[in-house]
């Protein structure tokens, strides 16, 4: 089995679902006492979200690129960012190192496609809802069309991140909230809903939304999986 190298921290919170879901999915793959292969190099959310507050995305993809290359030097032999909202530096990442970086979109595209699906609802940060990155890659590589909520629910969403999830906040008041922009999407044509933030499945489930959602934390982890188990070429 390959190496796998997580950039965690951003939050802690999901970093340790993403590392446990990738030794349980290790261990129902292979059986016995089997667990990952793993690196993962945690920065402090403390010196990122300033950063993002203030638009400094060149410092943000200085500190994505170090912490990639850090793992690969460290034995890693595929990358994997713990995060929706960082892929912005994406970019960044794939040149600084030579071994594969695992774009978590991507892992999303193909199981909408899987699922046959030409329009989805996008929930997360506003950097994930507003920016391009995401829905770029979606209707790219993957001919899906995005919605995103009006700029009131993308306010809301975005404060229930940073004030609580990120700060192991889980009220049942917000899942109310984020259950209702759901719907509002749902409305506007929405066949499945991406929970395009790794701190959104903490408070949401699919047992919560009659259509399909879309774990991008848990899609991920299964692609890394995947490939480290089986080979770029026979996940391809």
């Amino acid at each position: 089995m390959k190496t796998i190298g997580l950039i965690g921290g951003m939050s802690w919170e999901s970093s340790l679902e993403y590392y446990r879901m990738i030794n349980e999915k290790t261990k129902q793959a292979l059986g016995g006492y089997a667990s990952s292969k793993s690196l993962m190099y945690t920065v402090d959310f403390s010196e990122i979200e300033p950063l993002q507050r203030t638009g400094d995305w060149a410092a943000l993809d200085r500190k994505m690129a170090e912490a990639a290359l850090q793992l690969q030097s460290g034995g890693a032999e595929l990358i994997l960012l713990c995060t929706n909202t960082m892929h912005l530096s994406a970019q960044a990442i794939e040149k600084a190192i030579d071994v594969p970086f695992l774009h978590i979109a991507e892992a999303t595209g193909q199981a909408i496609q899987q699922r046959t699906m030409k329009k989805v609802g996008l929930i997360g940060t506003k950097f994930t809802m507003e920016k391009d990155f995401y829905k770029s890659t979606l209707k790219e590589k993957f001919s899906v069309d995005t919605i995103i909520p009006d700029a009131g629910d993308r306010d809301e969403l975005h404060r229930i991140i940073y004030d609580e999830l990120v700060n192991g906040k889980f009220l049942e008041s917000s899942k109310k909230k984020c259950l209702e922009i759901i719907e509002r999407l749902v409305a506007k044509g929405a066949e499945g809903i991406v929970l395009g933030c790794t701190e959104i499945p903490l408070i949401i489930s699919q047992e919560d939304v009659a259509i399909p959602v879309f774990n991008t934390m848990a899609l991920h982890a299964q692609e890394a999986v995947d490939w480290a188990i089986q080979g770029e070429e026979a996940v391809a």
